[in-house]
């Protein structure tokens, strides 16, 4: 069965509790946010509706569904300004395959493809993406997309007690 996918537009509490246990899920935490040390790598924290919707001032967010059930979400924020580099009409995208279940199916690979062509209608021209040197599955979908490392940020994120670099990724579309 292939993925489907749905914009968020105005979050349910099913929707929130996700978020919560992707954003605290010790597996999960490496690879979705940057942390300076354990301490940082151990803090956990809840999404609040409010969250959810301060998010959407600034990104166009898709849940990812898989036999009809939310698995992960996927977003893009247009110019932000931690793109590395500052080209104007670049998409910076997110994705995260939340649930162990979505994981090893492909569902990545069909949800970037389906997000790609979201950024091509919003009439973006580029992507970039920053995937820690040591998501080397990552690494590899975005490559299957056409994805080209650009550019190596050392000692970005604190992992397996010790630094890791970020690589920038991107497309041109």
């Amino acid at each position: 069965m292939n993925p489907s996918f749905i914009k968020l537009t105005t979050p349910t509490n099913e929707q929130i509790a996700s978020f919560n246990r992707w954003n605290n899920d010790p597996a999960l935490i490496p690879l979705t946010r940057p942390n300076k040390n354990q301490e940082e790598l151990d803090r956990r924290g809840e999404v609040t509706l409010e969250d959810l919707r301060n998010h959407l001032v600034n990104h166009e967010t898709y849940f990812i569904y898989w036999n009809h059930q939310l698995v992960g979400e996927m977003n893009y924020m247009i110019d932000p300004p931690h793109l590395h580099r500052k080209i104007p009409g670049t998409a910076w995208i997110g994705i995260t395959i939340g649930e162990e279940k979505g994981r090893g199916k492909g569902i990545g690979l069909k949800a970037m493809e389906y997000l790609e062509g979201q950024i091509k209608e919003a009439g973006l021209g580029r992507m970039e993406l920053g995937v820690f040197e040591f998501n080397e599955t990552a690494q590899r979908l975005y490559q299957k997309r056409g994805f080209k490392p650009f550019a190596r940020l050392e000692n970005f994120t604190y992992w397996k007690e010790k630094m890791w670099a970020d690589i920038r990724m991107e497309k041109l579309l």
